[in-house]
């Protein structure tokens, strides 16, 4: 699988990024056998959070295979907006390094932003986690561009690490509105910025949730989450050619849409959080599809031909 480079933690990560929210530790064959067939494919890299349960069942599996110190953890807290001060971060990683098992995160992001705190104060708290051995990287999730550049400068003018990454919703399909409360999609002028500052980004609800791999139709209402969130002339469209360029290709219409994910001009893992085996091999089979400009833009209904 190719990598990206994470510079704050000299390393590179494979370029998918593995969802851990349907793992648990009982009955823990399934987490196992994910996890384990993942890392045979080249990834090394998974993701996780307070609120998604997992945490317990990939520590069992660090145990039962010794390999902590090959295995990259993103992992956040912190989604409560009080939180996020210099008394709540500290304790929010508490949870995360309990839960988890081990001695320290990877690459350890704050689940949400609050802008009315000021960013000075919150790298202040994560640079103090960093020197207490504690994370070895951070950055954020569901964070504006605006505040992760303030957040970078004031890193940069007083000597301290900045953001390593953020983790945003970014996929062929532009969402109508955000999915969930306190969550934020990278916008037109966003991609930009992240082309010019090669800032590594690990997209959420990089295939849009299901849209593409399922048979939605314009009159189907059977789904109201994907009717309020993706449905939209321009995602039927751009849905119809992912689907004739997979045909054509011999994949799936979804294996497309992370491909499409895959071939920005920035720095990407992608998360991807299958929720069984097919699933996986699916998202490992996608990650070796190589798109040309010329099929992206087609894609994203910005020319006629390929």
């Amino acid at each position: 699988m190719k990598t990206i480079h994470i510079k704050e933690l000299d390393r590179d990560v494979s370029r998918v990024c593995l969802g851990t929210m349907v793992f648990r530790t009982a009955p823990q064959e399934l987490t196992f056998e994910m996890l384990d067939t993942f890392i045979v494919a080249g990834g090394n890299i998974l993701d996780s959070a307070e609120v998604y349960g997992s945490e317990p069942a990939i520590a069992g599996w660090l145990k039962a295979r010794n390999n902590r110190e090959s295995i990259v953890i993103l992992t956040k807290s912190c989604i409560d907006l009080p939180e996020i001060s210099p008394e709540g971060i500290p304790r929010g990683i508490d949870g995360n390094l309990s839960r988890l098992q081990t001695d320290f995160i990877d690459l350890y992001m704050l689940h949400r932003d609050d802008p009315s705190k000021p960013v000075e104060m919150i790298v202040d708290a994560l640079n103090k986690e960093v020197e207490r051995g504690r994370i070895r990287s951070f950055g954020g999730s569901n964070w504006k561009a605006a505040r992760i550049q303030a957040a970078n400068d004031y890193a940069e003018e007083n000597g301290l690490m900045g953001f390593a990454g953020s983790s945003e919703n970014f996929s062929l399909a532009i969402p109508n509105e955000e999915r969930w409360a306190g969550v934020h999609t990278i916008t037109p002028e966003e991609h930009v910025w992240r082309s010019k500052n090669q800032l590594p980004l690990f997209p959420w609800s990089s295939q849009a949730g299901g849209f593409f791999a399922q048979d939605f139709s314009p009159d189907d209402t059977s789904n109201p989450e994907m009717v309020r969130v993706y449905f939209n002339p321009t995602n039927f469209a751009k849905k119809a050619r992912a689907a004739e360029l997979a045909n054509e290709k011999g994949c799936e219409t979804i294996q497309i849409v992370l491909a499409y994910v895959l071939a920005q001009p920035f720095p990407i893992s992608a998360l991807a959080g299958p929720r069984d085996m097919k699933e996986l091999r699916s998202c490992l089979d996608a990650e070796k599809i190589e798109l040309t400009r010329a099929e992206v833009e087609w894609l994203e209904l910005k020319r006629d031909a390929r």
